[in-house]
């Protein structure tokens, strides 16, 4: 598949780094806002730049493009290529407000085109093994998930920074890293019912956005899962599964989230069965990989079989509607929220098909 780059900032590199290493796709060139990092970034990559956006849309060598923008700009340039008929990978979230996301799910049935958000915590390895234990039924039956994703960046949020605005980053480490975690529990555990939440500001930078989360979730099914996000931390990552015969722990060096081909480096990973001390636990081996690539190399596949894929927009949006019920439940103090009504009145007045 041959895709084109939006964006040339520092994320933009860590994707064109994984493509490099996949024999399924090639980026054959980028555009960007700056041409100082347009220059560093062909530079940096080899990969040639295009004199504009619409030069890359005309271009019929180009199956679909990487969006790696600001989630504000998600909406304006996916549908300028949905309308040329180009495919969509959209670094997550997938926008950021549910108006802008329910108008991006509808740009695949509008355009008869593929919308993917990039959710990549679903392909670390330590995950993919954890949810194959609880498909095995090594686990049994699972009644609780829990799972942490913390570090230090509100500790250096200054007001040049865009992360410090409520309105470019709704809820501070809540949208930008704890959505992570919202999707993991999807794809281990199923679809999620409703959000309680907390929320609190610590830092001493002073930021608009909240920077410490405890938030509890109830899946659809009953069981319930928890993730807990802190931006005054060391970097923190981790995943505990709960079941009746076992329990499953994984931890990784968060350190290395840019580096994914380094991630298994000081990974641990363990099954402690019921009736087991901590001296019981089974450690398990972490295989290398790439998340990263194996994201994008999913896109591809979908492209080429015409299938839907697990990282549909249709699932990212599910993840953001899961922020705007935290953010409602912690803001009203008024207990549980509902996903469905967060699409519901997200959707009120807007003609746009259901999204599944």
């Amino acid at each position: 598949m041959r895709l084109a780059m939006i964006g040339v900032g520092a994320w933009a590199r860590v994707l064109a780094k994984a493509v490099s290493e996949s024999p399924k796709i090639k980026i054959t060139c980028c555009f960007g806002r700056t041409a100082q990092r347009i220059t560093d970034f062909v530079t940096t990559t080899g990969i040639p730049a295009a004199a504009s956006y619409q030069e890359i849309l005309a271009d019929r060598e180009v199956d679909g493009v990487i969006l790696a923008l600001p989630n504000e700009m998600h909406l304006e340039f996916a549908r300028k290529a949905a309308q040329a008929g180009k495919h969509v990978y959209l670094e997550k979230p997938i926008a950021n407000t549910m108006d802008d996301a329910l108008r991006i799910a509808g740009l695949e049935t509008a355009h008869e085109v593929s919308v993917v958000v990039g959710h990549c915590s679903r392909f670390l390895t330590g995950t993919r093994l954890i949810k194959k234990m609880i498909d095995d039924g090594r686990l049994g039956n699972v009644s609780l998930i829990e799972t942490n994703f913390s570090n230090d960046r509100g500790l250096r949020l200054t007001k040049d920074d865009w992360r410090w605005y409520g309105s470019r980053s709704p809820g501070g480490c809540l949208s930008q890293i704890a959505i992570h975690q919202f999707d993991t529990l999807r794809y281990l555990g199923g679809d999620l019912l409703s959000i309680n939440a907390l929320s609190a500001r610590r830092s001493p930078a002073g930021a608009e956005v909240e920077d410490q989360w405890v938030v509890s979730a109830r899946f659809v099914d009953g069981k319930l899962g928890s993730v807990v996000s802190s931006w005054t931390s060391p970097g923190i990552y981790s995943v505990r599964v709960l079941g009746d015969r076992a329990y499953a722990c994984y931890e990784i060096d968060q350190t290395n989230w840019g580096k994914p081909e380094n991630l298994h480096q000081g990974a641990q990973l363990y099954v402690c069965e019921r009736g087991q001390g901590i001296q019981g636990r089974q450690m398990i081996n972490v295989p290398p990989g790439n998340m990263f690539r194996d994201e994008l190399e999913l896109f591809a596949a979908g492209l080429i079989d015409g299938r839907s894929t697990e990282i549909s927009s249709g699932n990212g949006l599910q993840a953001l509607a899961a922020v705007y019920a935290a953010l409602a439940s912690a803001r009203s103090g008024s207990g549980a929220k509902l996903l469905s009504e967060v699409v519901s009145e997200a959707r009120e007045g807007m003609t746009i098909p259901s999204i599944h």
